[in-house]
């Protein structure tokens, strides 16, 4: 269960860095634009929003990694930044997507629901 467990948080760690690479430097990119429904006009006007919020996932994704490179010691890291994938999914799914949901709260629940069948 360890592995799948890890090989899930990496997966979401990858989401979490790709979000970050999307937000903080392609926003206005047709990629960003197919991803999160913008315009050219919205893009541009929330740049440096979208540049910030990308730190944030991008904070997420090195937390997620660090707990993997602790082993087994990480177990409280993991769970710690799991949880904060979590809420901000669903928070984000309320708010502003309910896609939202499925593309990040989901693939982190299932990490941290195999996070804690591995103990």
């Amino acid at each position: 269960m360890g592995v799948i467990a890890n090989i899930l948080i990496g997966v979401v760690a990858l989401e979490h860095g790709f979000f970050l690479i999307l937000e903080m430097f392609l926003w206005q990119s047709p990629m960003a634009a197919r991803a999160f429904n913008l315009n050219a006009d919205f893009a541009t006007a929330t740049k440096a929003m979208a540049a910030n919020q990308g730190l944030y996932n991008g904070f997420l994704a090195a937390g997620l990694i660090w707990g993997l490179t602790l082993g087994a010691a990480g177990f409280d890291v993991k769970i710690f930044f799991l949880a904060c994938v979590i809420v901000a999914g669903i928070f984000g799914a309320l708010t502003v997507s309910p896609r939202i949901l499925f593309v990040q709260a989901i693939p982190g629940a299932f990490a941290m629901l195999f996070v804690f069948l591995s103990i």
